[in-house]
């Protein structure tokens, strides 16, 4: 069967069907969060587990009902009808754009894509023994290098405009108040650029440098995997979107319209997930008024963790173990007697099937009709989610979660599978910007505080008698 643009919008409309949920507006959780003000108090545990940072209008996760909203567009939506570009032009002005406003923008996506000086550097680089994601941040560092005036002499915050240097001097027993700006902050009036700076160069704390990151991590991650595989990179091409071009410079040929779809679909389903580990730590690298390359930096660094990016490889990996479906049910219940974890399965959030693995799943099936690599693999795992699902559902609420079917949904576009973290990437940084740019509005330094358990008046022993 033939698939065009058009069935994979019915698709993804199938799924938001399939999806059962309150209605927005008769949600508790929502009339929740109506009227809260700071100070706020919540249950908090080992990790920052539930304790709330700040205020975001940019997006939001229902773990209960298993939904996703992008400035309050249902994930479905946006899929079904939107576009990548127009999705990061949504989460970072938080409207949708008319149509002069994403041709400005996609044009602005179009001009940061092309990146030659930066690639040369990164040439200059062994990327091809460096871990990808490491090579990433490496890259990043490089455009930051290109785009940012801040760390010229003229860029720095002089020293003695500080309000105060150390909001540490603020005794941490001292029950919050919830103030609205920080007591301790440098002024802000030395964030923006100096009028004798040349206009092209970007403010490093600037929306510029956010399209300059969501379109130039693109380029880096396809270089990336050209040149790990002893190639060289692909200029982009100006007539092509950016899914598209993603997908031509990682694999030297132009997508068909088909894949061109599904990148874009797989981008804007990632693009953006509630504070989660790696949206924390470019938050907190920007409150302490750093610049958005190295938040971004951060963010990366902690994307690698492998509890955080990456299942998807290890998904890929599985299947492969596991084989073929019908080895499916002794392989399970090995790994289950062993206490092994299944990758691809249960979420921190979700106790619910994940939004996202229902728009992931059908298109794995589509790729699967045209490759007989993922063929056998989407059966397989079609066959380990109904063993986990049976098995596991009920009783611990552990579905698929966006990693099951995304590295299948890659594969069969010819993506390589060591830059699976780094697409995720690439996406997530739209979701990373926005972020940051929302929280630098009304910037507060993070300090969360830890409970001391050591001891105390302990008495100093001289090296001697130790």
């Amino acid at each position: 069967m033939e698939r065009t643009e058009e069935s994979i919008t019915e698709l993804i409309l199938r799924a938001k069907k399939e999806t059962s949920s309150s209605p927005k507006g008769t949600d508790p959780i929502f009339d929740q969060m109506r009227g809260v003000d700071w100070p706020i108090t919540c249950t908090v545990g080992p990790g920052l587990e539930g304790a709330i940072a700040c205020k975001s209008r940019v997006g939001f996760v229902n773990g209960s009902a298993g939904t996703l909203i992008y400035r309050g567009y249902d994930i479905f939506d946006l899929c079904a009808h939107s576009s990548f570009e127009e999705v990061s032009y949504l989460l970072l002005y938080g409207d949708l754009p008319d149509e002069k406003e994403l041709d400005s923008f996609s044009s602005r996506l179009r001009e940061y894509r092309f990146m030659p000086n930066t690639l040369r550097m990164m040439m200059s680089s062994p990327v091809e023994r460096m871990n990808p994601m490491a090579a990433l941040r490496v890259g990043t560092n490089f455009m930051h290098q290109r785009q940012t005036w801040r760390y010229s002499d003229g860029g720095r915050p002089p020293l003695e405009d500080a309000i105060a240097s150390d909001e540490d001097s603020i005794p941490m027993e001292t029950r919050p108040t919830g103030g609205k700006r920080a007591v301790y902050e440098f002024l802000r009036r030395h964030l923006s650029r100096p009028s004798d700076a040349t206009p092209t160069s970007g403010d490093a704390e600037g929306i510029d440098s956010c399209i300059h990151l969501i379109s130039g991590m693109s380029t880096l991650a396809a270089a990336i995997g050209r040149l790990r595989r002893g190639r060289l990179p692909i200029e982009p091409d100006p007539e092509l979107s950016h899914a598209a071009n993603l997908l031509y410079m990682m694999t030297g040929r132009r997508p068909t319209p088909l894949e061109e779809r599904v990148m874009d679909v797989a981008l804007i389903l990632h693009a953006d997930h509630g504070m989660n580990a790696s949206t924390f730590a470019c938050m907190v690298v920007a409150s302490t008024m750093s610049d958005v390359y190295f938040s971004v930096d951060a963010g990366i660094g902690a994307l690698n963790g492998p509890l955080h990016g990456g299942a998807n490889e290890e998904v890929t990996r599985v299947l492969r173990e596991i084989g073929s479906p019908d080895r499916v049910p002794a392989w399970y219940q090995e790994a289950r007697s062993a206490g092994r974890k299944i990758p691809g399965f249960g979420h921190r959030v979700y106790k619910t099937y994940d939004p996202r693995a229902r728009v992931l799943a059908p298109l794995a099936g589509m790729m699967a009709e045209s490759n007989p690599d993922c063929s056998q693999m989407y059966a397989t795992a079609k066959g380990l989610e109904e063993m986990v699902v049976s098995d596991l559902g009920a009783e611990k609420r552990v579905f698929p979660n966006v990693d099951f079917y995304s590295g299948i949904v890659y594969h069969g576009m010819g993506v390589p599978e060591d830059l699976y973290t780094v697409l995720f990437a690439v996406s997530r940084v739209a979701g990373w910007t926005a972020r940051v740019m929302e929280y630098l509005d009304n910037n507060r330094i993070f300090r969360p505080r830890s409970l001391y358990i050591g001891d105390f008046d302990r008495e100093y022993v001289p090296m001697e008698n130790r």
